[in-house]
């Protein structure tokens, strides 16, 4: 069964704990392994791939790979301390021995402390803390039934810059007299704003395009949001009677829940996990 990523995150942390003295690739890591795939619903991986995976390096050598998952995964293990470079590069020479369509995408080492993940089809590569692994559980959303999603690095540097200055705007509209509950609706609204102009929900670029109507020195930039927060708070089947409003509704169509945000809401909760990411607010 599919696991949800709530469960899977925990399933991460509980996985980093109880392996976090690990260090011995010849008697855990097998055990490792097994539990690591566990953590995103693969409960018996003994039965869609292979453990001491077989791989003809020359006439007369042979090489193991700790499980390969044909298409999907292949993790090497070694003790900890080793040379993750080294363990690697043997990685990839296993690789090149394999058939086409037996190469899995991602590639693996692992010394019990630290994990390299390499993904073959766009030539990422990441190197993170085996404790740290609840915040990189959606590099692996092909194990886990999921499709592909790039977490880029450039995106996260965004999130944390806005959510920087969603702080210091914070900071400033207290020093002006905003306090309490409608600082906190006022901020509340504008992050949906934000994220709305971001995701189709306003059409593309529209609070962009309605604040960049403001006079050049921002005098009247209090007064047009306050306008728009007050036309949207209108219920959708009155606005749709006041034809003065036409034309803000051509940039913001009624239909968004408005009077729902609130600070603390179910929505808001599911609005800031989905602008910034665990960790980056």
């Amino acid at each position: 069964m599919q696991l949800t990523w709530e469960v899977i995150q925990a399933n991460a942390i509980a996985f980093s704990k109880r392996w976090k003295d690990a260090k011995n690739e010849e008697a855990e890591a097998q055990s490792f392994v097994t539990d690591f795939l566990r953590v995103f619903g693969v409960d018996e991986p003994a039965k869609i791939g292979g453990f001491e995976y077989k791989v003809q390096l020359s006439s007369t050598r042979t090489g193991y790979i700790d499980y390969v998952w044909k298409g999907k995964i292949a993790i090497e293990m070694k003790s900890r301390g080793k040379d993750l470079n080294a363990a690697f590069s043997q990685l990839q020479t296993y690789m090149q021995h394999l058939p086409e369509e037996e190469i899995p995408d991602l590639w693996m080492v692992c010394d019990f402390e630290n994990i390299r993940l390499c993904r073959r089809s766009t030539n990422e590569i990441w190197t993170f803390k085996t404790k740290d692994l609840r915040k990189h559980i959606k590099r692996f959303a092909d194990i886990a039934g999921y499709e592909t999603e790039r977490v880029r690095d450039d995106q996260i540097e965004v999130n944390v810059k806005a959510a920087e200055k969603m702080a210091k705007l914070h900071d400033a509209l207290k020093s002006h007299g905003y306090e309490g509950h409608d600082l906190e609706v006022y901020l509340v609204r504008l992050l949906f704003c934000l994220f709305a102009d971001d995701t189709g929900i306003f059409p593309q670029d529209g609070f962009f395009r309605y604040i960049e109507q403001s006079r050049p020195d921002g005098s009247d930039l209090s007064e047009r949001i306050a306008k728009l927060f007050e036309v949207l708070n209108i219920p959708p089947e009155v606005r749709a009677k006041r034809t003065l409003l036409r034309r803000t509704d051509a940039l913001f169509p009624a239909g968004a829940r408005w009077r729902e945000l609130r600070p603390r809401s179910p929505q808001m909760a599911l609005l800031e996990q989905l602008s910034f990411p665990s960790g980056q607010a």
